[in-house]
């Protein structure tokens, strides 16, 4: 636990990729393989499960630092963080110990979870005994299910690579899968992830998946990527991407976040292709026939209803059909394809699928234009499709690992988000570096009086924090300080005198909000100073922008 808190703290003290990297080097070239395996697997991406609930953690610590409650919240409202919070109140270990990451993890942690409070106090208290401050910290992150680290994927990959003396392209596609909750991190599955290239890293009776292929956004005009004939255009749905992998007589879905989620989409499990396949696609919601034409791809508001759903009831399968939109072939009989040109693993998709395609499989519709202009014009009938734009692939382009450009590229070429103009109502402080500043916001559209003549309601309907630079947050903290109303714990009633421009990716009908609408990735476009409070947009203007119908999956 000692080391892991210390490169815990090295890749949070630095912005430089030179320094984190050797940091990570320097962790795994002396852990011992058990310790390292945890490593990687909460470096990579992994997240821990909350063993306590946040209110008996600070119970706890306030009766360890024998401090009030109000002292406590005056704590945390002046820090941001609840685990640095903690570590700051507690007083000095009495003792110190060193026991391993993957000990603290299986013996120590993993016993928290649905205890008794009795026995968690007990823990913790024995716990902060021999504990320095960082790793007081590191615990309270691991045991609140909040731990996050500033270190991508790709650097983990780099560290692991050089301190084994492989190709990091190997080492990329052995941590696929790694961070599976269902696969617990282990010495001997770290032996393995460095272990010297056999040649026989990816066998067919696997059903580990492939790195996945990222686009990068497309920012100015298409027509300086050259000649359209060079590229392959598809209609970038709004699903889950994944991979289907069919080996030996089983069937794997993995998300791209490398969660493996086939019971939760059973009939996309029992497409029944041949053995030694792996799909890259969109998972969707198709329409079911009373919906209007079969097929037609439903709003990700839809898709939303069944993530996360642990029971699947046959009436919820009915009415929720899934549907996978392949879009690319990774591996045909047992051999990867990855190497091959998109037009010719696109070529021998369109060969599987016209064998195996079904209402619950379908073919990405190439898009037909005959210049960048027509495919242009294709592009503003996205929103009417239920699609969030184009995806631009070059036509020999390889199968790459993660956001790169070494085997050619991919873009996506999205339509502008929505947007409207809203009124700030609430605010909340930040966490971290912005603990000290008002940057959490909750944005309102005006509503219908409740009565003839009456005043027009303020009505909540998405909150945001990104969008502004420090220099635009600053400005805002000021004013929300001088115009607060009352104060909620934490978060601040504002006078409303501030218009925001909100941008975001869909719109659904929701009986869960106030509003009766809820919004995809909110974010702040900008302040409208141009605009007061009374121009602001309302909720009718709002619903205005529900979709209507989804035009074909199969057309163009």
């Amino acid at each position: 636990m000692r080391e892991f808190s210390r490169l815990y703290a090295e890749l949070d003290a630095t912005t430089s990729t030179s320094r984190k990297l050797a940091a990570l080097q320097d962790y795994f070239t002396r852990a011992q393989a058990d310790d390292a395996a945890w490593a990687v697997y909460f470096l990579a991406g992994g997240k821990p499960r909350q063993a306590v609930p946040t209110k008996l953690l600070k119970h706890c610590a306030m009766q360890y630092a024998q401090i009030d409650e109000w002292l406590f919240e005056e704590c945390y409202h002046a820090v941001g963080d609840l685990a640095e919070t903690i570590a700051h109140i507690l007083p000095p270990a009495s003792h110190t110990a060193d026991l391993g990451l993957s000990r603290w993890m299986g013996e120590r942690i993993a016993g928290l979870r649905g205890a008794d409070p009795e026995t968690i106090r007990t823990a913790l208290f024995a716990a902060w005994d021999e504990l320095d401050w960082q790793g007081r910290f590191l615990l309270s992150k691991l045991i609140g299910g909040s731990f996050r680290v500033g270190v991508s994927k790709l650097l983990v990959t780099r560290a692991l690579a050089a301190v084994a003396q492989l190709d990091p392209t190997l080492v990329a596609q052995r941590l696929v899968g790694w961070t599976d909750a269902r696969a617990r991190p282990t010495g001997e599955r770290f032996t393995q992830l460095i272990a010297p290239d056999s040649g026989q890293d990816h066998r067919s009776e696997s059903g580990q998946p492939y790195p996945f292929f990222l686009a990068h956004p497309l920012l100015d005009d298409p027509r300086t990527l050259g000649s359209l004939a060079h590229w392959q255009a598809e209609w970038k749905y709004d699903g889950i991407r994944a991979q289907l992998v069919r080996r030996h007589g089983a069937s794997w879905l993995w998300s791209r976040g490398e969660e493996l989620i086939t019971e939760r989409f059973p009939e996309l499990a029992a497409l029944a292709l041949p053995d030694g396949t792996v799909l890259d696609g969109e998972i969707v919601i198709r329409r079911p026939d009373g919906y209007g034409a079969a097929d037609r791809i439903a709003p990700f508001a839809e898709l939303q209803k069944r993530i996360g759903r642990k029971t699947l009831s046959a009436r919820l399968l009915a009415e929720l059909p899934a549907a996978l939109i392949a879009y690319d072939l990774l591996e045909q009989d047992g051999h990867d394809l990855r190497g091959l040109p998109q037009q010719e693993r696109r070529t021998r998709l369109e060969t599987l699928l016209a064998r195996h395609a079904g209402p619950a499989l379908m073919l990405a519709p190439r898009i037909e234009a005959a210049d960048w202009d027509a495919l242009a014009e294709l592009r503003q009938s996205s929103r009417e499709r239920g699609v969030e734009g184009m995806m631009l692939k070059a036509v020999d382009a390889r199968y790459g690992i993660g956001r790169t450009r070494n085997v050619g590229t991919w873009w996506k070429w999205k339509i502008d988000p929505y947007s409207i103009d809203a009124v700030l109502i609430y605010a909340q402080a930040g966490h971290g570096r912005r603990a000290s500043l008002y940057t959490d916001y909750t944005f309102a559209l005006w509503g219908e009086p409740a009565e003839p003549g009456g005043e027009r309601p303020l009505v909540p309907f998405a909150k945001a924090y990104s969008g502004l630079t420090d220099a635009e947050i600053a400005a805002v903290d000021q004013i929300i300080r001088k115009s607060t109303i009352e104060k909620f714990g934490p978060v601040r009633s504002v006078r409303p005198c501030m218009v925001f421009e909100i941008g975001f990716e869909g719109i659904a009908a929701s009986s869960r909000h106030k509003a009766g609408i809820a919004v995809r990735f909110p974010r702040i476009l900008r302040r409208r100073e141009d605009k007061t409070v009374d121009q602001a947009d309302t909720l009718a203007t709002l619903r205005a922008l529900l979709p209507h119908t989804t035009e074909d999956v199969h057309g163009t």
